[in-house]
């Protein structure tokens, strides 16, 4: 049994927590996951009690204490997912659900942020969405003034998390990769927005303090023991950390798909496509969402009755270009940019020649072709031959990564890092008590991209489907 310590990473998702230990040299040596239930009291409406998650995080480090037999935990990170607002009091006791990311109850108070004076709204650098803390916090500041006077600070989701495992600190702490996705910071600025604030009806008073991510705040009594816990930082930068993606592209295939360009310099946009939000560090990258990736394929393989295996040799089985088959993956509609709220997906260009492997090789090819899209939005990358960084459960397949890297006309290279937003946070965590941690990573084969002019003449058909 060894007694080397560990540091930990909870990763605070919206179905579930994954927790990961390294020890010193950057291995994860214990993992667990505990899911918990997304509350939907109303039709669009996305919440959580934090008494939710902070049992099941008690019950995911129990199990994980059995793991790690006694080595001790030198520190906690936490990551968190982006957006959404609880409202606590000065004990750090929640005084409202957590309303979370999906959530659309404040699509009516984005009007606010519209009317916001040019230089106000293009100092955001971010696209309107209802699930981030600014319009959520106009929505309780309508709905329940009440709770807005009563409250200490109006926290993002890992921020009211750590405030619980806290008893007597200051509650109102966040860091700047959460503080940037908030639609109330200034980006170029580096600061709350003043105009924005007062735009969702906020008093000031209630504002987090902004510290690094891996400033200590206290110490925790929980199942693995009393550990120093750190301030943590967003699940995406997170996984760049963990990654160790410093420029050029990174793609994170997951439920949904994010393409990630580190390294950009913040700047207003009065009318972005694209996300531009802090790093874990002191740095910027622009990101580019899709909420429609592997769901798209799961929902494929239901509708088809294929398993993955099936659906990705599928690549092989129909030609580039699926027979003049498109597929839009856009189940749920769109956060804008490459397809706005209201796109639906669907297969066109049917015929009675097209086979199942057509309809399967179609739904790869239009989520690559999304990914592309997402790509084109971006600032451009260093053309220095350096590949797309592939992460996430999706990009595991060779056939996919070929796929990609013809799609993209770049290398591709798949990078594994288990539970990434968890060690990120574990990264954190390593770095608050002096004992700086790389995670280690599986590096796949380069993948070049191949002249394949079916593909650039389906790309051209998907392109034209999607308007």
């Amino acid at each position: 049994m060894s007694s080397d310590p560990v540091v930990v990473g909870a990763d605070l998702g919206t179905s579930g927590w994954k927790v990961a230990a390294l020890d010193l040299a950057g291995r994860v040596v214990a993992e667990e996951e505990a899911g918990y239930a997304v509350d939907r009291p109303q039709p669009g409406w996305a919440q959580t009690e934090v008494a939710v998650w902070r049992h099941a995080l008690d019950d995911v480090l129990a199990t994980l204490a059995g793991r790690l037999a006694g080595r001790p935990v030198a520190a906690l990170g936490l990551s968190g997912q982006m957006h959404g607002v609880v409202l606590v009091d000065g004990a750090g006791d929640a005084l409202t659900p957590a309303l979370l990311w999906p959530d659309q109850r404040a699509v009516a108070e984005l009007d606010r942020w519209r009317a916001l004076p040019d230089a106000d709204r293009a100092a955001l650098a971010n696209p309107l969405v209802p699930g981030m803390t600014g319009p959520l916090l106009a929505w309780l500041s309508g709905a329940h003034p009440d709770l807005l006077d009563r409250a200490a600070a109006a926290l993002l989701p890992k921020d009211a998390l750590r405030a619980a495992l806290l008893p007597g600190t200051d509650p109102a702490v966040t860091d700047r990769s959460d503080a940037s996705a908030t639609l109330l910071w200034d980006v170029p600025g580096e600061r709350w927005s003043t105009a924005a604030v007062a735009a969702a009806g906020l008093p000031a008073r209630l504002l987090p303090a902004v510290r690094p991510g891996a400033e200590v705040l206290g110490t925790a009594s929980l199942p693995v023991g009393e550990v120093p816990v750190v301030v943590g930082g967003a699940d995406t930068p997170l996984a760049l950390l963990a990654a160790g993606t410093a420029d050029g592209v990174q793609v994170n295939l997951g439920s949904g798909a994010q393409v990630l360009r580190p390294g950009v310099r913040p700047r207003p946009v009065a009318d972005p496509v694209v996300h531009c939000f802090a790093d874990a560090d002191d740095g910027w990258y622009a990101m580019a969402a899709l909420q429609n990736a592997g769901t798209a394929w799961a929902w494929v393989q239901q509708v088809l009755g294929l398993d993955w295996a099936t659906l990705a040799g599928c690549l092989h089985a129909a030609p580039p270009g699926a027979g003049g088959v498109v597929f839009a993956p856009f189940l749920t509609g769109e956060r804008g940019g490459v397809a706005g709220p209201a796109a639906r997906g669907g297969w066109t260009g049917l015929s009675a020649d097209t086979s199942r492997a057509d309809l399967a090789r179609a739904a790869l090819e239009g989520v690559a072709f999304a990914v592309g899209a997402a790509l084109d939005l971006l600032p451009a990358p260093p053309d220095d031959g350096v590949p797309v960084v592939l992460t996430g459960g999706g990009g595991r397949d060779p056939g996919l990564q070929q796929l990609l890297a013809d799609v993209l006309g770049r290398p591709v290279q798949h990078v594994q890092v288990r539970s990434a937003s968890a060690a990120g946070a574990a990264v954190l965590a390593a770095h608050g008590v002096g004992v700086p941690v790389t995670p280690q990573r599986a590096h796949g084969p380069v993948v070049r991209p191949r002249p394949v002019p079916e593909l650039r003449a389906a790309r051209d058909r998907w392109t034209a489907a999607i308007g």
